[in-house]
């Protein structure tokens, strides 16, 4: 018997299972939410190891992926309230790595939106969540979930690329 067949706990292979079935989809929706790889792949980490601590109960219910998902959400919008109360320095780290993905003019239009906006246009028409789930999943009103995609959506119609891109 192997070190690790003896620490296995039961309900762990399920667990894996899920995680090999569903990880890249979760890093793939941490990079919508995060716009950078690094931040996505950490996001889906620390939801999945949340989600590994509540396996056996959250397993039983109607859709652990909704559980990881709203945990990813969730986690996103206290990170960039953590790193707004950050001062920043003169000191610039060693070894900046850029990515050299490409997600088109859409994504470089979508990051330049506020956060909030951003995590709510995402929930909305990436993931299909209807208005009461983003406002749950956000800890937010209703009204704030429309109003913030309506303005979200507002200053992408005003952008010069938009406008150049519908003249074509």
């Amino acid at each position: 018997m192997q070190q690790s067949e003896r620490l296995a706990r039961p309900g762990d292979v399920e667990f894996e299972d899920f995680v090999r079935a569903r990880g890249a989809a979760l890093v793939r929706y941490g990079y919508v939410l995060t716009g950078n790889a690094e931040d996505a792949a950490d996001l889906a980490q620390e939801a999945l190891l949340k989600l590994s601590d509540n396996w056996s109960r959250v397993r039983n219910k109607d859709s652990p992926e909704g559980y990881v998902r709203t945990t990813m959400a969730r986690q996103h919008i206290s990170w960039w309230r953590r790193r707004r109360r950050e001062q920043p320095t003169d000191d610039v780290p060693e070894g900046v790595h850029h990515d050299t993905h490409s997600f088109g003019e859409l994504w470089k239009e979508l990051a330049t939106l506020p956060r909030k906006q951003r995590t709510v246009l995402v929930l909305r028409y990436y993931e299909d969540l209807p208005d009461e789930e983003i406002a749950a999943i956000l800890g937010i009103s209703r009204g704030t979930v429309r109003s913030q995609a309506f303005r979200a959506l507002a200053t992408l119609r005003v952008r010069p690329a938009v406008l150049e891109r519908g003249r074509a």
